[in-house]
Parts: C-alpha cells; sequence; structure tokens
C-alpha cells in the first residue's frame, strides 16, 4: 500500500497552490496512490540485469541516401514569377518604409 495520504496531498495542493475540495482531495489521494504502487513495482523488476529503454521496440532512421537531383535553371524558377530583374525574386518591402 502507498504512504499517500489526505494530508500529503493537501500539503502538496498547498505547495501547488491549488484549492482542492474534500472529494478532489480523496479522488487524488487515491489516484497518486495508485501511481505510487505502479512505480514501486517496476522498481522491483528494474534490476541492474534489465537495461534501461526509452521505447518498448528498437527504433532507427530510415532515410534514404541524399544524392543530388536535377534541380531548375534561374531562367526557370524565375519564369513564373511575377516581377524579377534576371537573377532574383523581385518582391515589395513589407516592413516599412525604412527600406
Amino acid at each position: 500500500m502507498s504512504e499517500i495520504t489526505t494530508e500529503t496531498v493537501q500539503h502538496l495542493a498547498g505547495l501547488a497552490r491549488i484549492a482542492l475540495d474534500e472529494a478532489e482531495i480523496e479522488t487524488l489521494t487515491g489516484q497518486l496512490g495508485a501511481i505510487v504502487d505502479s512505480v514501486a513495482k517496476v522498481r522491483e523488476v528494474a534490476t541492474p540485469d534489465v537495461p534501461a529503454t526509452s521505447h518498448p521496440i528498437p527504433l532507427s532512421n530510415v532515410q534514404r541516401e541524399d544524392v543530388p537531383g536535377a534541380t531548375l535553371t534561374t531562367a526557370e524558377a524565375l519564369a513564373g514569377a511575377p516581377e524579377h530583374d534576371g537573377t532574383r525574386f523581385i518582391v515589395s518591402a513589407i516592413l516599412g518604409e525604412e527600406q
């Protein structure tokens, strides 16, 4: 059985500055007690010969090789632009008149 009591929950609620009524304190006492009991069960089986895991299934990155491919020429990239100067897009300033 866990060591969580209603007094413990009231103390924690006070530290967290959370107002709880009696029904909430009773509910949280049971819930926190169940959490503490569950952690105790895990500690029983978590012996030094059991490796720690962050995920139950081994994960690895599945990525393709980063191989350069065909890219657009400057003319192709600028072909659909409303305005350009031949090498760059021309856009209106949006930050104000200081530019």
